[in-house]
C-alpha cells in the first residue's frame, strides 16, 4: 500500500481497512487491475475504470455507520437490490450504482459478482 492510500484515508484512517479488504477482493477477482489514487477517489481499471471507492455520502447520514467507503460500480443495467443506495443512468444502457460499506461482512459474494460484471462491461467497452 502505497502513500497515496495512506493519504487518501488521512480524513478517515478507521476506514481503511475496508478499503483494504476490498482492494484484496478486487485484485483476486481481477488480475492485472489497475489502481489509481485521485483527490476524491481511488479508481480500478482493465484500462477502463469498472469500479471506485470514495467517501461519498450516498446514504442520509443518520443512516451511515461512522466509518465507511462507498463503492461505484457501472453496468449495463439497474440493479434491482436494496443494497444499491443509489443508482443513476448518465447515459443510455449505463447505470452507475452507489454501495455504502461499513463491515467487512458486506464486501461478500454478491457485490463481488457485480465487481466482476462491472469489470466485464468495462473491458468490452473497448473492444
Amino acid at each position: 500500500m502505497g502513500p497515496d492510500v495512506l493519504f487518501f484515508f488521512e480524513k478517515d484512517p478507521a476506514a481503511l481497512g475496508l478499503y483494504e479488504a476490498f482492494e484484496r477482493a478486487v485484485l483476486a477477482l481481477v488480475p492485472g487491475a489497475g489502481i489509481r489514487v485521485q483527490k476524491t477517489q481511488i479508481t480500478f481499471t482493465n484500462p477502463r475504470v469498472f469500479a471506485a471507492v470514495s467517501f461519498l455520502p450516498a446514504r442520509r447520514k443518520a443512516r451511515r455507520p461512522d466509518h465507511y467507503i462507498t463503492v461505484t460500480l457501472g453496468l449495463n443495467r439497474r440493479l434491482d437490490s436494496p443494497r444499491a443506495d443509489a443508482a443513476s443512468q448518465p447515459y443510455p444502457s449505463r447505470w452507475t450504482h452507489h454501495f455504502l460499506i461499513g463491515s467487512p461482512e458486506e464486501i461478500d459474494g454478491e457485490l463481488m459478482d457485480w465487481v466482476r460484471e462491472a469489470a466485464e462491461f468495462a473491458a468490452a467497452k473497448g473492444r
